[in-house]
């Protein structure tokens, strides 16, 4: 079996596996805080509460969701960072994982392609990491949004520049 693209399959996956793993950590946090919509306890104020007449569905998961995971009373703005965490993540990498599959496809060199994906990884890693763990400006959250720029600029740059060759030739 042969693969005509290697690292942006290798790319694709690592961070396929990491959009799941924030997307968890999303999930886990509206499970605790019990803010099924928006990302506060105001955002949802003004919402029905669905477990003052559960349905049967309802109240299954409800009983199962107390067992295992703690509810937490208070709002310390953690749901909204792991919220903006995952959506910062969805709106960058899939043009970035482009670049890359694009660029293996002209048959850029693979130096490339490994510099782009895993300046790409290392920084959708520290900057979600940045993000859920500080409120406000964190080295994690800058070092992410600057790698990731890099990735685009260089990602972007180089798919001009097989555009422009392809097109010439």
């Amino acid at each position: 079996m042969s693969n005509p693209v290697p690292i942006s399959t290798l790319f694709v996956g690592l961070n396929g596996l990491i959009a799941f793993g924030l997307s968890y950590i999303v999930v886990m946090e509206r499970t605790s805080t019990r803010v099924w919509h928006g990302e506060t306890r105001s955002d949802v104020s003004n919402q029905p509460n669905y477990l003052e007449k559960p349905g049967k569905w309802a109240a299954f998961i409800e009983a199962y969701t107390q067992k295992s995971v703690a509810t937490k009373d208070g709002d310390d703005g953690l749901l909204q960072r792991k919220v903006r965490a995952y959506g910062n993540f969805v709106e960058y990498v899939p043009l970035a994982l482009l670049f890359i599959l694009t660029l293996e496809l002209m048959n850029a060199q693979s130096t490339l392609l490994w510099l782009l994906g895993s300046t790409l990884t290392i920084s959708r890693i520290a900057h979600a990491w940045g993000l859920i763990r500080t409120y406000g400006p964190s080295p994690g959250r800058a070092i992410g949004f600057f790698l990731t720029w890099f990735a685009y600029l260089v990602g972007a740059g180089a798919c001009l520049y097989y555009g422009v060759i392809g097109v010439l030739t």
